[in-house]
Order: structure tokens, then sequence, then C-alpha cells
């Protein structure tokens, strides 16, 4: 078994983030990922937990050497579910490969959580993956792993750079839904002071 564990640092607000996770792809960079299906969504606790399941395909090149040990195509199938906690503040990926399990097994753990230097403007990011191959030969199963550790390392530098690119586009819009709320919110505080404001007249009077 083999682990590959990454962190890094989101200069966006984990509100944001969780927002934008859900238009992560299709991207430019990870271009990898082919399709995103919704399984199942449901709340859980009164609203403040959304669970998700979701399939994930994804099409990459694997070396002939590799092919002949796992068989089948280039194509492979993943299942992650998710669960985004309003009051723990974090969101929570969990994801296992349905393709060559019985070959190669990965499960896949990534969290994001506000940054506990800096809650307010940016988002930490942690990730880690086991990855255990199955065979009669330990060095073919070593070599397989190996491999697998190599391509979630290249792959985890795409999905920063393009949930990166989704995140900068995606911020326009957020800051004009902030500015829509601001604006209703200030809406509402304004004709609350009005029927104050009346109903004081009204005594007065």
């Amino acid at each position: 078994m083999k682990l590959f564990q990454n962190s890094y640092d989101f200069n966006y607000p984990w509100e944001q983030i969780t927002a934008a996770n859900w238009k992560k792809y299709p991207n430019e960079v990870s271009t990898h990922v082919i399709a995103v299906d919704v399984l199942r969504r449901e709340l859980h606790h009164q609203g403040r937990q959304l669970f998700t399941e979701r399939l994930i395909t994804v099409k990459q090149g694997v070396p002939k050497w590799a092919m002949m040990i796992v068989g089948g195509s280039n194509l492979s199938y993943v299942r992650e579910v998710s669960v985004v906690d309003l009051d723990a503040k974090t969101l929570t990926l969990r994801s296992c490969n349905l393709t060559y399990s019985k070959i190669l097994k990965v499960f896949e753990t990534v969290k994001y959580s506000p940054h506990p230097a800096d809650p307010e403007h940016k988002t930490l990011f942690d990730q880690e993956a086991q990855i255990t191959a199955y065979g009669a030969f330990s060095k073919l199963c070593n070599k397989l792993e190996d491999f697998s550790v190599q391509r979630f390392r290249d792959n985890a530098m795409k999905g920063k750079q393009g949930f990166d690119s989704v995140l900068e586009a995606f911020s326009t819009r957020w800051d004009k839904m902030n500015d829509a709320v601001g604006e209703s919110h200030s809406a509402i505080i304004n004709g609350n002071f009005g029927l104050i404001h009346k109903a004081f007249r009204k005594e007065s009077s």
C-alpha cells in the first residue's frame, strides 16, 4: 500500500470554494475528467448538511505494461460521496475507483476548510489517497502502486490549476451575487426602518 498526501491554500473564502466545487468540471486543464453525473443528493440535519453522490468518468493514457496487468480500456469510473457541513464549515469528498478494483484499489479523501491563519479569506485543501495493488507478484504490485502515485501527483497539479481557472471565472459571478444579497439586505433593513418610523409617528400623533 502506498500513501499520497497533498496540501495547499486557496486565496478564496470557504463559501466561495464550496459553491465553485460544483462547477469544477469540465475545465481546460483537467481534461482527463470527461463526465460528472449526480446520482443522489440529500439534505440532512435540518438542512445543515448536504450529501451528494456522483459518478465521475475519467479517460487518460495507460502504459502498455499497466494495461497488460489491469486489462480493459483507458476509460474508468469513480464513485464520489461528499458532505457539505455548514456548522463545521467543511467540504469533505471521499471517492474510490469502480474500475479495476479487484487489481487496484484507490481510496481518496479531500477536505476543504477555512484556513486557520485567515479563515475569512483563505481555504485549506487537504488530500490523502491510499493506493493498494493486488496480485501474486510483489514487484508488479509495487510498480503499479508507484505508477498510480505518480499519476495522482500529476493529476493533483492539474486539478489545482484547473480549479484555479474555475475559481477565477467564478469570482466575478460570486461578487455580483454578494452585491445582490447586500442590496436586498439593505432594502429589507431600510423597509423595516420605514415601517418603524411610520408606527412611531402614529403613536406620537
